[in-house]
C-alpha cells in the first residue's frame, strides 16, 4: 500500500516540475523584459516555491518515517528462531527455508564475498522486508510473516553476473 502511494506522489510531484520546466522555458524564449524585471519576479516566486516546499515535503518525510517497521525490544526478544543468511556470488546459503504465519524470525544477514540485498519478497513480488548483507558484518532483520505462502529471498544489489539468479524461497505455513 504505502509503495503504490509513494509511487503515485512520486508520479505527481515529476509531472508538476516537467509542467513547470515547459512553463518557464515557454516564456523565457517569448520574454523581452529586462534582466532586472526577470531577477525580481524570479526572487518572489522562489520565496514561494521554497515555502511550499515546506509545507508539503516536510509533512510527507514526517508521515513515511512514522511507517517504518523499526522493531521495538519486545519484539526483538520475542523472536523464536534465529536463522543465518549468508550470500555468495551467486546464491543465498540459509540456515532453515521455513518459517510459520506471525513467528518472529531473526536473520543472521552477512556476506562471504560482496555486498548482497537481502530482500524478502511475499508471492505478489511485494517487500515485506530488507538489509543489507556485506562481508565482515552481521546485520539482524526481524521478520513476522503475515500470511502462509512462498517467499522470496533475493538480492537486491548488483552483485555480478549472476545476480538475477540469486534466488532462495522461504516457505511460510500456518
Amino acid at each position: 500500500m504505502y509503495q503504490e502511494i509513494s509511487w503515485i506522489v512520486t508520479i505527481i510531484l515529476v509531472a508538476l516540475l516537467a509542467i513547470s520546466f515547459l512553463i518557464i522555458a515557454k516564456n523565457a524564449s517569448s520574454s523581452n523584459k529586462e534582466y532586472a524585471l526577470i531577477q525580481k519576479d524570479a526572487y518572489r516566486l522562489r520565496g514561494k516555491l521554497f515555502i511550499i516546499i515546506l509545507l508539503v515535503i516536510i509533512p510527507v518525510i514526517g508521515y513515511t518515517l512514522m511507517q517504518l517497521p523499526y522493531p521495538t525490544e519486545r519484539i526483538t526478544s520475542q523472536a523464536t528462531k534465529t536463522v543465518k543468511a549468508i550470500g555468495h556470488q551467486w546464491y543465498w546459503e540459509i540456515s532453515d527455508l521455513s518459517a510459520k504465519v506471525g513467528e518472529p524470525v531473526m536473520y543472521n544477514v552477512t556476506s562471504a564475498d560482496v555486498n548482497h540485498g537481502f530482500g524478502v519478497y511475499d508471492e505478489e513480488l511485494n517487500v515485506v522486508a530488507q538489509t543489507q548483507a556485506m562481508p565482515g558484518y552481521i546485520n539482524n532483520l526481524l521478520v513476522a510473516y503475515p500470511k502462509p505462502g512462498k517467499y522470496r529471498i533475493l538480492c537486491l544489489e548488483y552483485c555480478g553476473l549472476a545476480h538475477h539468479a540469486m534466488i532462495a524461497e522461504i516457505i511460510v505455513t500456518e
